[in-house]
């Protein structure tokens, strides 16, 4: 069978496709998998027969070998997806974000496409996955209102929300090093925590008693600046690539101990875990809603735009084993991704392909919408029960943390957004 030349994708071709109803394909794919044409996350993926790590999309419970696809169809654009890693796609911006998700669209609905696409189908349970970007920086913000609000409270008991909270996404340079894929066990980490025997004492050491998770989500950027330039709230679509899952590992006492006056280090460094699967912000059209106030203050003028502010509505769910823990919701966080970007470009720090912001914790006002096993059991004070029987107030080893989500797609669709999964493994000698 000859394989057709596809037309050269456009933007507006795509929004079409994307924004008014969830594509048909020719796969047998059930209408409502989570991973069909609404969605189509990109990641790094290798088989036995072929150990290389290369770019792959997931299309329900498949991955397509995008690379391979795409020589076979004759497209130039194959060797981006040939590397270890997304950077060198991210590179290549927004345009080509938007023509590749187009092509990938036209050659699952598209019948004549079938031999470019099923010789290069791998079934997931043959995949491996790793860890999808190079992270170039990492960037943790602070951008719900409830979890600073409350996290104020414990750590520093009749503190309020600082008083620049709504002026600013607060946040904090973290450890790009220590970005591990989903699925990896996470070591419980060492170091110094404030003595039992209180103030004037020497502090203790040893590994954490209070390791915590984060429910976060994590977005992914690409298309380079240059350091010294400014990134506009209007202009920030053209950088936000994609979304993940984020797991921020937190050792509470760790972490209360060394943040003063400065913030978080070895209590956060030690793990942060993402998801394998980045959902493209374009997947992601329909979840967009408004964030909650910016009306008391009005941000600066830098972080606003000709719009109001549009965050993602996402409803995450926090698992420890078998017991669904809670139900978070990014749209309760009061930042938007565009605001989170604006903000770290405005003193002159430029967007490196790879770079990775989180969110912070995603909590809500509601008990069962907190992020963290720090607002949950309010700093350990008050335990919680899993299905098995067990309680917790913190993590215990052989502990096993997924985070998943869902988010309103195209049509009536459901969009998958790829879990994030870890163990907790014990402390090194």
């Amino acid at each position: 069978m000859s394989t057709p030349t596809p037309a050269t994708p456009t933007t507006a071709t795509l929004t079409s496709v994307t924004s008014t109803a969830a594509p048909t394909t020719w796969l047998e794919l059930a209408p409502d998998d989570p991973y069909g044409l609404a969605t189509l996350p990109y990641g790094v993926f290798s088989t036995p027969d072929r150990p290389a790590p290369r770019v792959g999309v997931r299309v329900g419970d498949r991955v397509l070998d995008v690379g391979a696809a795409a020589a076979l169809a004759g497209m130039e654009s194959e060797t981006v997806w040939m590397h270890p890693t997304l950077n060198a796609f991210l590179g290549q911006g927004a345009s080509a974000w938007a023509a590749a998700r187009e092509w990938l669209t036209l050659v699952l609905t598209d019948e004549s496409y079938r031999d470019v696409v099923l010789p290069h189908l791998v079934p997931l349970d043959r995949a491996t996955l790793h860890l999808p970007i190079e992270v170039a920086d990492y960037v943790d913000f602070y951008a719900a209102e409830h979890h600073a609000r409350r996290a104020s409270q414990i750590f520093r008991p009749g503190a309020g929300l600082g008083e620049n909270w709504k002026h600013l996404p607060v946040g904090y340079h973290g450890r790009a090093g220590t970005i591990v894929v989903s699925g990896s066990d996470v070591v419980r980490p060492t170091g110094q925590r404030r003595a039992t025997a209180g103030a004037g004492s020497d502090p203790e050491f040893g590994p954490s008693t209070r390791l915590d998770l984060e429910c976060e989500l994590g977005f992914v950027l690409g298309g380079p600046t240059t350091q010294g330039s400014r990134v506009q709230v209007d202009e920030a679509d053209e950088h936000l690539f994609g979304v993940v899952l984020l797991n921020d590992w937190s050792a509470r006492d760790l972490q209360a101990w060394e943040s003063a006056p400065l913030g978080p280090f070895l209590g956060k460094s030690f793990a942060t875990s993402i998801s394998a699967w980045v959902t493209p912000m374009a997947a992601l059209d329909a979840a967009r809603v408004s964030v909650p106030g910016q009306d008391d203050p009005t941000p600066l003028p830098y972080l606003t735009g000709r719009s109001p502010a549009r965050g993602l509505d996402l409803q995450l769910e926090l698992w420890v084993g078998d017991t669904l823990v809670t139900r978070p919701r990014a749209r309760d966080l009061y930042w938007s991704p565009e605001q989170l970007v604006a903000h770290l470009t405005v003193g002159g720090a430029s967007i490196r392909n790879g770079d990775l912001l989180g969110s912070g914790t995603v909590s809500g006002a509601a008990d069962d919408s907190l992020g963290c096993l720090l607002e949950l059991t309010w700093g350990g004070r008050d335990a919680f029960t899993l299905d098995d029987g067990s309680t917790r107030t913190f993590l215990d080893d052989g502990d096993v943390v997924s985070i998943t989500a869902t988010a309103p797609g195209p049509g009536g669709a459901r969009v998958g957004v790829g879990e994030v999964t870890g163990r907790v493994r014990p402390a090194r000698p």
